[in-house]
């Protein structure tokens, strides 16, 4: 399971807030029906005096509870935002206000339910119960998501307690009660809201003591900025992976196509990884590169892991730099082969000479896989030399069939041992002429969260002694399994003198946001895609023309996660959540006892 899917998985309960106003709807509509409810909760009521009971207490509980909540909510937005830590949007709070309330109404409605049947008036101080409790959840919230101080949210959510005790005062008529109820009262919330706020603290202390040891980040300080990614776009998470990252060598090689008026297109393959997450670090890496270079480029998936993640969106132009450094020095030819299938058990190698250099991809489909390590890479490259005596070698993972989750390809996995017998097998055919065209459509109508990047799809086609080879590379994060096979067959039947095809996926981590991204290619709008790439492919073939070749392979050194980071990025968050499942309960469960005792 790759480091993104395992991070994602870790944070599936995160969802997607409402609107500001149907926050505020849910709000008037649950203090409405609590007030309601417990307005006739009373001995003897007809018909029309029930009717009266259920509006006078619904009245009640709204100024009780909604209004205050709805005033909470925005003094939460205010506050927050004048701090300085991440700013919250309005309904964020006003969101959080209503969950706040949720307890509260809940602890009320069961202590006017206990009072009725049991004629023992419990309701009040189950009010407050529902307060301290609403209060305890409140400022977990605001201190592990807002990145502030957890003095600073211990005052700010003690804003609607505070308005709620008084409008309860307040309604009760302060001329009516006595200074020892209203001391009481307040004595109860606040001893109540102390204990369960050495909690919280207790708590968090505890979670985030191994974060901050093993990563060197504040564990809520991650959170927050995760959070701030998700909701709002944020890159600010790159700076912690800048403190966090390590420089590491690595390739980016290409095969560079030319006319006569210059370079025509470029199809490269960078050994980093379009990852973490979302439009963090290189997790935009494709449309990055390919924005970035002056000619068209196809941007495929060479062998790295998330170890090789760019900490900032800015190292990607370290990738650029030297792609652009070494195309002056390129001596074109019009030498290419036909392209070739090898294959041994699952492993398939595709390959195709140009001059001095080779495309390699490598699949596993029809079964799943992952990405390949770059040591895995390394080797398949050295090898491919070896065997062949090209001086470049473009590694492509296909990255194009998965279900479910896939290990990465290490060192030792017996399918190494596949690839390595698999490229013994490849011979160097005769060299001819070449004729090569593309297309490319952005595919606009699939959004990034259906697993389609910005960079859609582009088509490579070539055509060497009459064979015409189709390359179909995705935008997207892997392929559905089987949806090659799909497209396949139906390429081969409407435009049967295209003699080889293979399909890739960038593995752009674009498309794998928390809000119902990281679908793989096919998964959705299969059969549109089927078809944009058949309504493509004549474009592909009317853009043929005659072209050189060359080959070229350059050294990068780029900021990334690094091999060791990485893995203890997850592994830190994976046991942090698992303890918290043991402390959690016990913690709290404590602290509520004390408080219910208290209280009561």
């Amino acid at each position: 399971m790759g480091l993104s899917e395992r991070i994602i998985r870790l944070t599936k309960y995160m969802v997607t807030l409402p609107k500001t106003k149907i926050s505020v709807f849910l709000i008037f509509v649950v203090s409405f029906l609590t007030g309601g409810i417990v307005g006739c909760l009373q001995p003897g009521l007809n018909i029309d005096s029930a009717v009266y009971a259920f509006l006078d207490g619904a009245a009640n509980t709204f100024f009780l509870f909604g209004l205050t909540t709805i005033a909470s909510g925005g003094l939460i937005h205010s506050t927050v935002n004048k701090l300085k830590g991440r700013h919250v949007k309005l309904k964020q709070a006003m969101f959080l206000a209503f969950v706040f309330m949720l307890f509260t109404c809940f602890f009320y409605l069961l202590g006017a339910v206990i009072s009725y049947f049991f004629n023992s008036d419990i309701t009040t101080n189950a009010l407050i119960l529902g307060l301290v409790f609403g209060f305890a959840v409140e400022a977990l919230v605001l201190w592990s998501t807002s990145n502030i101080k957890y003095i600073e949210g211990v005052l700010i959510s003690s804003i609607q307690p505070v308005l709620t005790i008084s409008m309860l005062i307040l309604i009760n008529n302060l001329m009516a009660a006595t200074m020892e109820n209203v001391y009481s009262i307040y004595i109860k919330a606040i001893i109540g809201a102390l204990v369960l706020a050495i909690a919280v603290y207790a708590f968090v202390a505890v979670i985030e003591s191994p974060i901050k040891s093993n990563l060197g980040v504040g564990g809520l300080e991650l959170l927050s900025l995760f959070i701030a990614q998700i909701s709002e776009g944020s890159v600010a998470m790159e700076e912690v992976f800048s403190e966090m990252g390590e420089n590491i060598d690595t390739l980016v090689s290409l095969i560079s196509f030319k006319t006569k008026e210059g370079i025509k297109a470029n199809y490269i393959s960078p050994c980093v990884h379009p990852g973490p997450v979302g439009n963090i670090g290189g997790g935009n890496l494709p449309t990055i590169m390919a924005n970035q270079l002056d000619d068209f480029a196809i941007i495929a998936h060479g062998a790295a892991t998330h170890d090789f993640n760019p900490v900032a969106s800015k190292e990607v132009r370290k990738v650029t730099n030297a792609i652009n450094e070494v195309l002056p020095t390129l001596t074109y030819s019009n030498n290419a082969t036909k392209f070739q299938r090898v294959q041994y058990d699952e492993a398939k190698i595709g390959v195709q000479f140009f001059d001095e250099g080779a495309v390699i991809l490598s699949t596993f489909a029809p079964h799943s896989g992952d990405d390949i390590d770059y040591g895995v890479g390394l080797s398949m490259i050295y090898q491919t030399k070896y065997v062949t005596n090209v001086k470049d070698v473009v590694l492509v993972d296909c990255h194009n069939s998965l279900s479910g989750n896939y290990d990465r390809l290490l060192p030792g996995h017996n399918r190494v041992l596949q690839i390595e017998k698999a490229i013994e097998q490849i011979e160097k055919p005769e060299m001819h002429p070449i004729k090569m065209g593309y297309a490319f459509n952005p595919l606009d109508e699939i959004p990034i969260k259906d697993g389609m990047g910005e960079s859609g799809v582009k088509l490579m086609l070539t055509e060497v002694d009459d064979q015409k080879m189709l390359y179909v590379v995705f935008d997207g994060n892997n392929m559905q399994k089987g949806f090659r096979q799909r497209l396949f067959e139906a390429i081969n039947k409407k435009f049967p003198e295209i003699d080889m095809i293979e399909t890739m996926t960038t593995d752009t981590h674009l498309v794998n946001t928390i809000s119902g991204g990281g679908l793989t290619v096919g998964t959705k709008h299969g059969d549109l895609i089927i078809q944009k790439v058949l309504e493509l492919i004549p474009e592909a073939i009317d853009n043929l023309e005659e072209v050189s070749v060359a080959s070229a392979t350059a050294r990068v050194n780029i900021k990334t996660l690094g091999p060791n980071n990485a893995t203890e990025l997850v592994t830190t968050i994976s046991s942090v959540v698992s303890v918290s499942k043991l402390l959690a309960p016990l913690v709290f469960i404590i602290a509520a006892i004390i408080t219910v005792l208290w209280i009561f």
